[in-house]
C-alpha cells in the first residue's frame, strides 16, 4: 500500500471568513489535512515557524506579502529531512497572496521529490488554487503531479466528502 504524507501549514486565530474577521480554534487547512488522513491514511506534518506571524489578521497578511515579495524563507521549529518512505505527498496551505505561505516553501526546498506524486490543497476565500500548482512544479523537482483542490475556507468543515474523494482519487484508492 502506498505511504502518504500530508504536509500542511494552517492558521488558527484571526482569519478572514466570508467577508468578516473571525476567531478560529482550528485552522481551515488543518481541518482539511485531517480529512485527507482519515480518507487515505498517512502521516501529518505541521509546518510551524520559529517567529510566529502576527495574531492580528491584517498585520499577518502584510507580513506574508513582504515575505513573498522578498522571497523569504522563514525558519521553522522543525523540519522534515527526507521523504524517501513516502509515495504520495499532499501539500496543504492557505492561499496567501496567490500561493502558499513562504514557510511551506522553506520546508519543500529541503526535500527530494524524485519519483513522488505531489498534490496541492489550498484553502481560500476566493482565490482558488492561485499559482500553488505552478509553484509546486518549480520546487518539487522530479515529482509527478496529481490534481489539486481548492477548498473555500468558510466551508472547510463541510468539505469532508469532497476532500476525501479527491484524496482517494489521487492515490488510486477507493476505501
Amino acid at each position: 500500500m502506498a505511504k502518504n504524507l500530508i504536509i500542511y501549514y494552517s492558521r488558527k486565530g484571526e482569519n478572514y471568513v466570508n467577508g468578516s474577521i473571525v476567531d478560529l480554534k482550528k485552522g481551515n487547512t488543518e481541518i482539511c489535512a485531517e480529512f485527507i488522513q482519515k480518507a487515505v491514511g498517512g502521516d501529518l506534518f505541521e509546518i510551524q515557524t520559529v517567529n510566529e506571524y502576527s495574531a492580528d489578521y491584517h498585520k499577518c497578511t502584510e507580513e506574508a506579502r513582504k515575505e513573498l515579495k522578498e522571497n523569504a524563507r522563514p525558519e521553522l521549529k522543525k523540519y522534515l529531512e527526507e521523504i524517501s518512505n513516502y509515495n504520495n505527498i499532499f501539500v496543504c496551505g492557505p492561499c496567501w497572496w496567490g500561493t502558499y505561505p513562504a514557510a511551506v516553501f522553506t520546508q519543500l526546498e529541503r526535500l527530494d521529490f524524485t519519483g513522488k506524486k505531489v498534490m496541492a490543497l489550498m484553502t481560500h476565500e476566493g482565490s482558488g488554487l492561485g499559482s500553488s500548482e505552478r509553484d509546486l512544479r518549480k520546487i518539487c523537482k522530479g515529482a509527478r503531479f496529481g490534481s489539486g483542490i481548492a477548498v473555500h475556507g468558510a466551508d472547510a468543515e463541510k468539505a469532508k466528502s469532497a476532500v476525501a474523494d479527491w484524496a482517494k482519487k489521487n492515490v488510486g484508492e477507493m476505501r
